[in-house]
């Protein structure tokens, strides 16, 4: 039975004794992501960023080029490539693990060559040359659910099953990558909280991670910092919903989760260890 993650130069334990999950920092290169858009355009900005990351104890730092929120146009190759690289570039030696998201191919490739750790694609590798971009190298790859299209997704999400859906789908990617000869042990999932989903679909899914987990036998991302599914239980705007996201992780943890991908990465360091300490 797969019990390991191979995660580019590292290599993450996800079954057993001592598992400890890892915290992935969103470092966002985008004028326009929903929480945190700007802040880190400049070079000098997102490599101040990273390092306090590091200084937090961040184990993985996710970079991404082009905003999805919902309603969000997308982003030429051209400017997703002007903004990731020289960050990838810059922050690849720096000790944590490097993701970068993106569901481009040519991206994946010039990532993979910088050396990255993990491509992160909300697409689950669909484009034309995604797969091919990634079947030779030795990053991870997560493979995450999306209904519809960063522009659309929000509209009218609708699932007659929201789980057994996603579930399905996932499965699907899985069997598509496996068929093109990448190694199981490179895979992991995400059920794409706040990607054409209602804040109903998004909390069933969350109740649901440990039957993800089961069902694909992959580890498995979650990704729900800030989201409008924090808000709509606490009644936070974006700004304020660094507990309810805290809460969020460790609920994911809690049912086998191995990443949470976060924004506030100290306050979910100190909350996972206290967490684990208590298991």
């Amino acid at each position: 039975m797969q019990s390991t993650l191979q995660f580019g130069r590292f290599n993450y334990p996800w079954r057993g004794q001592g598992v400890r999950a890892r915290v992935m920092g969103i470092l966002n290169v985008t004028p326009d992501s929903f929480s945190d858009g700007g802040n880190y355009q400049s070079l000098e900005f997102a490599l101040s960023h990273a390092e306090e990351m590091i200084e937090a104890g961040v184990d993985i730092i996710d970079v991404g080029g082009e905003s999805t929120r919902p309603g969000s146009p997308p982003v030429s190759l051209e400017d997703e490539l002007r903004r990731v690289m020289p960050v990838l570039y810059a922050v690849r030696d720096l000790g944590p693990a490097i993701s970068v998201d993106t569901y481009k191919p040519q991206v994946m490739r010039e990532a993979i060559i910088a050396g990255v750790d993990m491509i992160n694609d909300i697409n689950g590798f669909r484009a034309p040359g995604a797969i091919e971009a990634v079947r030779d190298s030795d990053c991870a790859l997560c493979i995450m659910h999306m209904q519809s299209d960063p522009q659309h997704m929000q509209l009218a999400p609708s699932y007659t099953d929201v789980v057994a859906e996603v579930s399905a789908f996932l499965r699907e990617r899985v069997e598509a990558l496996l068929a093109a000869g990448i190694d199981p042990r490179r895979l992991c999932i995400d059920p794409g909280f706040g990607f054409g989903k209602t804040v109903e679909h998004n909390y069933a899914l969350l109740k649901a991670t440990s039957r993800l987990i089961d069902e694909l036998n992959l580890p498995l991302l979650a990704g729900l910092s800030r989201k409008s599914m924090v808000g709509a239980v606490t009644g936070k705007p974006v700004e304020q919903r660094m507990a309810g996201s805290i809460g969020g992780a460790l609920a994911a943890v809690a049912q086998g989760a191995l990443i949470v991908r976060v924004h506030d990465v100290a306050e979910t360091v100190d909350a996972l260890k206290v967490w684990h300490a208590a298991q």
